[in-house]
């Protein structure tokens, strides 16, 4: 009886170690050449180039309007949720509208990047309603790979172009 115990556990923590070493996400290569997803962050672009030691965090988060997207992804990253409940408070506090346009790297068909833009562009708007935004504040559109703002065909151009830009 006690050896079928240990037999059970020790299946169990195969299992897991299995799922735990599988568990990267696609597009990686092992390690070498992983690239930050957040490595297209600029904070220049966003307007908030100079900021001085002064100007409060909620500020800087506020002058952040464009975010940024893994590789073949449509889930936000933390620093984004950070500026997007602040976007959320203000929209909340005076009811303007906002265009949240979706946008992706050159890699991939027209169709896929056009549906993928989308997806990203439906995200921060899904997460902007759940912070109690209306829904009618809020338009969604894609661009896919059509507005690059980097070009090039390396990781660094293609990161600044995994995005959804917030524009009022």
């Amino acid at each position: 009886m006690e050896m079928l115990k240990f037999g059970k556990i020790a299946a169990v923590a195969l299992a897991l170690a299995v799922v735990v070493g599988c568990s990267s996400k696609k597009g990686d290569a092992a390690g070498e050449g992983a690239v930050d997803p957040n490595a297209g962050y600029d904070a220049s672009a966003n307007g908030a180039s100079g900021l001085d030691s002064s100007m409060s965090d909620e500020a800087a988060l506020r002058a952040i309007t464009v975010f940024y997207f893994a590789y073949d992804s449509a889930e936000l990253q933390p620093e984004a949720m950070r500026a997007l409940d602040v976007h959320a408070r203000d929209l909340k506090a005076n009811g303007q509208r906002v265009v949240l346009a979706g946008n992706t790297d050159e890699r991939g068909t027209r169709e896929y990047n056009m549906a993928l833009g989308e997806r990203r562009a439906q995200t921060v708007q899904r997460y902007l309603v759940l912070q109690g935004v209306s829904p009618a504040q809020l338009e969604a559109i894609s661009y896919g790979e059509e507005r690059p703002v980097a070009l090039g065909n390396d990781e660094q151009a293609w990161a600044q172009n995994r995005r959804v830009e917030m524009t009022k």
